[in-house]
């Protein structure tokens, strides 16, 4: 069985670090550097790097900031944002991250996500869904950060992606995102139980008790955070600290 993985969350916008609400209004936060090296100090398993600029500006990720960025994060990296191409996801890599995360292009071409996992391991390909939820209760998936309604239910996309080759799934609640309320259950629940493959649950984490709820109600393998390691005093390490008292298989 996996090890349960809390992972922070950054969202690079610019030349600084950003968390907003439902994907807007957001407020600066920091700057990436000291926030890895922070970060490597909190016993993290993984970190998640997110530029939310890059695909509605229509660029490629800025490589050369990355270069920076990796060489000071000791753990494994996901980076994500603007990756709409098999050559861009190896100029990441060779970069310094560990993992790509595709969004918005893989509604565009789904087939990307399977030559990504071809040319370099279905490890490295990992597809962010941000979801909201519709009138019906169902689960409507959106691209470009959140602004674009693609068509796709969050749980049939995710089983789309699987099929593609996608190692694992990046589930974020777009009404949730940066509340501090708690995950959406049901939302983390109809995805993680419709695939096979690790589900990271994201948006609205506000304590360690949010965290536990969704693995024990859930299939979600991994828990991701941004608001409660920028706006209060928890950490990553004691979440795990929480976790594993809790009975929660957790990385050392």
């Amino acid at each position: 069985m996996l090890k349960i993985r809390v992972i922070p969350t950054l969202l690079w916008k610019n030349v600084g670090l950003v968390k907003g609400i439902s994907f807007d209004s957001w407020r600066r936060v920091g700057t990436v550097l000291p926030a890895v090296k922070v970060y490597n100090t909190r016993d993290v398993d993984e970190l998640v790097l997110l530029d939310i600029q890059a695909t509605l500006e229509g660029r490629e990720p800025d490589y050369e900031s990355l270069v920076d960025i990796a060489s000071e994060c000791f753990v494994p990296l996901t980076v994500g944002g603007g990756v709409r191409s098999v050559g861009i996801v190896r100029e990441l890599l060779r970069s310094g991250a560990d993992k790509v995360c595709v969004n918005t292009a893989a509604y565009e071409n789904p087939s990307l996500v399977r030559e990504i996992a071809d040319r370099f391991g279905s490890q490295c390909a990992v597809v962010g869904i941000d979801a909201r939820r519709e009138s019906d209760g169902s689960y409507a998936c959106y691209s470009r950060c959140g602004s674009t309604k693609t068509g796709w239910k969050a749980e049939d996309w995710a089983a789309r992606m699987e099929e593609e080759g996608a190692g694992e799934i990046l589930l974020t609640s777009i009404e949730r995102d940066g509340t501090m309320l708690g995950y959406d259950l049901d939302l983390v629940r109809r995805v993680s139980e419709r695939v096979s493959i690790p589900v990271i649950a994201s948006g609205g984490a506000g304590g360690y008790a949010h965290m536990a709820d969704v693995l024990k109600e859930t299939k979600a393998s991994a828990v991701a955070a941004a608001s409660i390691y920028h706006f209060t005093e928890q950490t990553p390490a004691e979440a795990k600290r929480f976790l594993r008292e809790r009975g929660f298989s957790v990385r050392v």
